[in-house]
């Protein structure tokens, strides 16, 4: 049987993170940008809309090509095959959220200040520890479970399709 709550091919796998991704992008860049705004100005809101896909691009990138992959080694080091379904899952988010936040962390504060800088390195005590624990919630309250059900929704319809094609 086949795990619906989970991609099962690239495309589906596109789509699933490119979910979480821009979730997270959108929670992380009100807390961030309205932080720094100090709320939430016409000024802060256009800063949050010109930088959504410029991050989740980002995001995406990181998360594909670097984050993820070591996060896929990290769950087959610290899983058995025989654990379950949930415990592989919050293992991935525990992995992928302390990658991505920590990289995101450097990475956003450089595009906040418009240059490369060591403003950044210098705050990354204070900063990361919000921007992880904001990440992680946010992963396992709201992006997992709305990319998962969109997966159940198009594995129900594909899975449909699937059946009225073979009669």
């Amino acid at each position: 049987m086949n795990e619906t709550r989970l991609p099962r091919n690239g495309k589906e796998a596109l789509l699933y993170g490119g979910i979480i991704c821009i979730i997270t992008v959108i929670v992380m860049l009100i807390l961030n940008i309205g932080t720094a705004f100090g709320g939430f100005s016409k000024e802060a809101i256009k800063t949050i809309l010109i930088l959504i896909p410029i991050i989740w691009i980002i995001a995406m990138l990181l998360e594909s090509l670097l984050v993820g992959r070591i996060s896929e080694k990290l769950v087959e080091k610290f899983t058995e095959p025989s654990d379950g379904f949930n415990t592989r899952i919050l293992f991935n988010i525990l992995f992928c959220v302390t990658g991505m936040s920590a990289i995101m962390t450097i990475i956003g504060g450089m595009i906040g200040e418009g240059k490369l800088s060591l403003e950044p390195f210098i705050t990354f005590p204070s900063h990361w520890p919000r921007n992880f624990c904001v990440a992680f919630w946010c992963e396992i309250l709201l992006a997992q479970p709305i990319a998962r059900k969109a997966m159940k929704l198009l594995h129900k319809k594909t899975d449909k399709k699937d059946i009225k094609g073979d009669d």
